[in-house]
């Protein structure tokens, strides 16, 4: 299977976000993307596969994140 990469255009149609979200989720939450030059690319499995296990999901914004991991 040859996956295309994917834009941050791309994504945020695919995802229905704003680019400022999809730039907030790369630094903020290890949203899979690559940096190809100056463009961030994505593999669309890989951001599928990062929505499935919660990346995307509405989180309370904590410091504390060190505390729960033990």
């Amino acid at each position: 299977m040859d996956e295309r990469w994917l834009t941050v255009e791309d994504i945020c149609r695919y995802l229905n976000v704003s680019n400022e979200t999809v730039y907030k989720w790369i630094e903020q939450r290890d949203m899979p993307a690559h940096r190809v030059g100056r463009r961030w690319m994505f593999k669309q499995n890989e951001v599928d596969d990062w929505v499935r296990s919660g990346g995307a999901s509405d989180k309370p914004e904590s410091n504390d994140s060190d505390e729960k991991r033990g």
